[in-house]
């Protein structure tokens, strides 16, 4: 038989459309979670999707979690699983498993299939930053004739993220309850409502993080959310006026797609003071060529744009079109070396730029020792990147119009 802690209970319970489910490390959130899915599966008529924003190889990663349920309860007779699916011989329910982003960086769920979906379980729910990609599936669960769960799991992030402000802040919900407010169901455990499950020595680290890093322990024990992401990569920036006196500037420039924007910044580097002023123009997804060249034209007027070089013919195009843009240099280290020259100067950033700031408070490196970053939360800070390295790393520095 399978149990569901009783703390998940409302998961049945509660009418509500969205479930937001939060925990620290230790809480068991997800084996609850699991369990409660394979639950639903014996009422008839569900189909459950369980995503990630980059779920690659479920049979793998994912499914072997839910057989592992199956038979410690020994019921592996009533389930058909394949590597992206598991049935239910009994009701013919079933739970699919999809990612959101593909190794490509576009959205692979086929939103025109997700009409027959009861159940939308979106795991590790804080990797999904863009709330216009969340939009487009929440509005496809629209089955009418099962109750529509749209279930959100997640360790809490940072404040920044649409989770926080949509489910928490904007509903004047307070952080680390369980409870339901209009449409929303909130469920927060941590490590002690799973304490029977949980190794000694697992609890004396947990004890001994509670006295050396409180901050740590609020947020990786007791799920709480964060100001700030832990491990940031740029500490020394703040907001300001753009102010760059009589410096000249210059702009940056990242190419995104369907799903990633496209952003432009303008930036002015006062050497002597150690600063550097960054000012936001454009951070927006699924541009074409001519809107972005319109844009940069409009903003830009003859200044010089650096972009990435990986998007050759976008900038010969760009080029075609009257833009004053060229490619940064790019090769082995060179995202290090142009951190790291950022790294040196204060960060003044306009105080409108907010998604520069956003950006900031998350880009977090993956391994600080060998100056790693997750790959996130930084399309405005490339774009700033490609700048500051083309202006300090180039003996022609500040000779920028060309026309």
């Amino acid at each position: 038989m399978i149990e569901l802690n009783k703390k998940y209970v409302p998961l049945f319970e509660s009418g509500s459309r969205y479930f937001v489910v939060t925990g620290g490390r230790g809480s068991g959130k997800s084996f609850a979670l699991n369990s409660f899915l394979l639950l639903l599966t014996y009422e008839v008529g569900h189909v459950i999707l369980f995503t990630r924003y980059t779920l690659v190889s479920a049979h793998v990663s994912i499914i072997p979690e839910f057989v592992e349920k199956i038979e410690m309860a020994g019921l592996e007779a009533d389930f058909y699983i394949t590597k992206d699916e598991i049935i239910n011989t009994r009701t013919n329910s079933k739970i699919l498993f999809k990612g959101i982003k593909t190794s490509s960086g576009t959205q692979t769920a086929n939103l025109k299939s997700l009409s027959g979906v009861t159940t939308f379980v979106l795991d590790e729910a804080e990797e999904l930053v863009d709330e216009d990609v969340f939009d487009k599936i929440d509005f496809s669960i629209r089955n009418s004739y099962r109750q529509n769960r749209v279930i959100l799991i997640l360790n809490p992030t940072t404040k920044e993220h649409f989770i926080y402000n949509r489910f928490f802040e904007e509903k004047g919900v307070q952080e680390g309850t369980s409870l339901t407010k209009g449409d929303t169901t909130y469920i927060h455990t941590t490590y002690k409502d799973n304490i029977d499950y949980l190794s000694e020595s697992f609890l004396n680290q947990i004890e001994l993080l509670e006295k050396t890093n409180k901050r740590k322990y609020e947020h990786t024990i007791l799920g709480g959310w964060l100001d700030k992401a832990e491990g940031v990569v740029f500490t020394n920036w703040r907001f300001g006026d753009f102010n760059p006196d009589n410096l000249q500037t210059s702009f940056g420039q990242d190419f995104g797609f369907s799903i990633d924007p496209t952003t432009l910044v303008e930036v002015a580097i006062d050497k002597s003071k150690h600063k550097i002023y960054i000012k936001e123009h454009l951070y927006k997804p699924k541009l074409t060529t001519s809107e972005i060249a319109h844009i940069n034209k409009r903003v830009c007027g003859k200044g010089l744009i650096v972009a990435d070089s990986a998007e050759p013919r976008l900038i010969a195009e760009l080029q075609s079109q009257g833009c004053n843009i060229v490619p940064t240099e790019k090769g082995a280290g060179s995202i290090t070396a142009g951190l790291a020259l950022m790294q040196d100067y204060e960060l003044i950033i306009e105080s409108n730029s907010h998604n520069i700031g956003k950006e900031l408070n998350n880009y977090i490196y993956s391994d600080k020792k060998s100056g790693l970053v997750v790959d996130n939360f930084n399309h405005a800070i490339d774009a700033i990147r490609y700048n500051v390295f083309y202006q300090l790393s180039n003996p022609n520095s500040g000779k920028y119009f060309v026309y």
